[in-house]
């Protein structure tokens, strides 16, 4: 169609993981737990769900356009200025304003080639050239990425620890490779296991630093529940941050999520019981995976990758747990055809998968 652009045209539609509503109406099943989204499966903190209640009184009304309340508890809270936050209907919504803003003609993206899919949908979509450099077992490969930043060069994409791999680049590795970013090229640091990654030794925690070519991306739709309300948050040199507000779309995020990030924010017992419950949880995921002999890849997130020998042993694992009302995810779409995503469920959702798995291995799943 001659409308739409030809990259527009070659683009491929994300396709997220399977809501337990659409295998409910499938296969009839009762008993459907989702291990596919790397949700909080503990839901939400009761005072987030006070707050918005309390909220919805004023939904009559647009939103704050400058969100000022919650980007002042963040920049409290990570002893920042006001004018260094920005605000997005989650990481993905600040994303698509850095590229509208930042990214001209001929300007190109570095990424690795298995990272985060959102953010590949919208580095195909800018119509930018993108430089795809590949993994290096599973983990981000810095210097190869560092290597393929060139004169054209704007944007390299970074995600610490990655989705979908859940593996993480140490402080020396981040520090070498900025040694190396020239500082007319714009980093973006996706934080968004954050809270799960950062009692990890090594752990470049971007707080730590204080570079003007970084943004840091960070989310309240993992570790704090709150993925339905699509609240993301960003960090950066109040120059970056101060042409991002003029890109940005003006209402968002909505009255209802602005009131549930800052109920999430004050409940720091709801946060560190929820960090203690995916601990356990993914101690529990290992020890089984190793009992059964099963290859994995370790995480510093809020799930576990499954490798198998060949994609479509991957496939066939993915739809037998589907059939027993397992979701999970096959990381076919983010170009790891033979791996398998596994997010961290409550204590009862990964007895449900074990149990499942347990029947698999002996050859009598549901």
């Amino acid at each position: 169609m001659a409308l739409v652009p030809k990259h527009i045209q070659e683009l491929s539609p994300y396709k997220p993981g399977k809501p337990i509503s659409e295998v409910q109406r499938e296969l009839g099943l009762a008993r459907i737990i989702k291990l596919a989204s790397n949700e909080n499966p503990r839901g939400l903190s009761p005072q987030v769900i006070s707050a918005v209640e309390k909220a919805l009184a004023e939904t009559h009304r647009y939103p704050d356009s400058a969100a000022y309340e919650l980007r002042t508890k963040l920049a409290q809270k990570f002893k920042l200025n006001l004018n260094n936050v920005v605000l997005g209907a989650g990481s993905e919504g600040i994303m698509s304003t850095i590229m509208r803003t930042f990214l001209r003609q001929g300007d190109e993206i570095v990424a690795a080639q298995n990272s985060f899919i959102g953010f590949r949908v919208l580095a195909n979509a800018s119509g930018n050239a993108v430089n795809w450099v590949p993994m290096r077992n599973y983990h981000y490969d810095l210097d190869a990425m560092a290597e393929a930043v060139t004169d054209y060069t704007k944007i390299v994409y970074l995600a610490n620890p990655d989705n979908p791999t859940g593996t993480y680049f140490n402080v020396s590795s981040f520090d070498a490779f900025m040694d190396r970013v020239p500082d007319r090229v714009l980093v973006l640091l996706d934080e968004a296991y954050f809270e799960y990654a950062q009692d990890i030794k090594d752990y470049p925690d971007s707080m730590h630093y204080r570079y003007d070519n970084v943004v840091t991306l960070r989310t309240f739709s993992k570790a704090y529940g709150l993925a339905g309300f699509r609240v993301g948050y960003g960090f950066a040199h109040e120059k970056l941050i101060s042409n991002l507000m003029k890109v940005k779309l003006p209402f968002e995020p909505s009255i209802p999520a602005q009131a549930a990030a800052m109920a999430a924010l004050e409940d720091e017992t709801f946060l560190q019981e929820s960090l203690q419950v995916n601990k356990e949880g993914m101690a529990l995921l290992q020890k089984v995976f190793t009992e059964l002999d099963m290859d994995y890849i370790g995480s510093a997130a809020n799930f576990i990758t499954l490798v198998f020998e060949e994609s479509l042993e991957a496939e066939t694992f993915c739809e037998t747990m589907l059939q027993s009302g397992v979701i999970l995810r096959h990381l076919a779409g983010f170009g790891l055809m033979e791996c398998v995503r596994v997010t961290i469920g409550t204590e009862d959702e990964n007895n449900i998968f074990i149990e499942q798995l347990s029947k698999m291995k002996e050859g009598t799943s549901d």
